[in-house]
């Protein structure tokens, strides 16, 4: 693995563009000699494979994931997964579906905790509508 690798260069593009230049920024300056390996294998693998293929959008990988991290439990990366649909196309609407799925898929329990988690970060990023808040 190689900052220097089309794939590398392909999946921090694919990164940038999912999760904002803040979130990668701030994560690069993190990033430790103990972690600088596993944070190139994600860049190349996740980002650079994985959502750069073309045959489902980022709205639909976004969706995909976050049902999946719900499922598991991964709140965080709920959490930032919900923020990132802002610039993958995912609706508020669309992660309700997401997370309605969950719900049989994988739980009650876990999706009522990814449904708060996902409130709290549409709310805080101005994405839910005031009725929708009860405001």
């Amino acid at each position: 693995m190689s900052e220097e690798s089309p794939k590398y260069a392909r999946g921090m593009a694919t990164r940038r563009s999912v999760l904002g230049d803040a979130h990668v920024d701030a994560t690069i300056a993190r990033r430790t000699e103990f972690d600088a390996d596993f944070q190139a294998f994600i860049t190349e693998t996740a980002w650079g494979d994985l959502w750069s293929r073309p045959a489902i959008s980022r709205r639909e990988r976004s969706m995909l994931t976050i049902a999946l991290l719900a499922a598991l439990g991964h709140d965080e990366e709920v959490a930032m997964h919900v923020r990132a649909t802002a610039n993958t196309g995912a609706s508020p609407e669309d992660i309700k579906e997401a997370l309605m799925h969950v719900a049989v898929y994988a739980g009650v329990p876990a999706a009522n905790r990814a449904f708060r988690i996902a409130r709290e970060e549409l709310a805080r990023t101005g994405r839910l509508l005031k009725e929708e808040t009860g405001a």
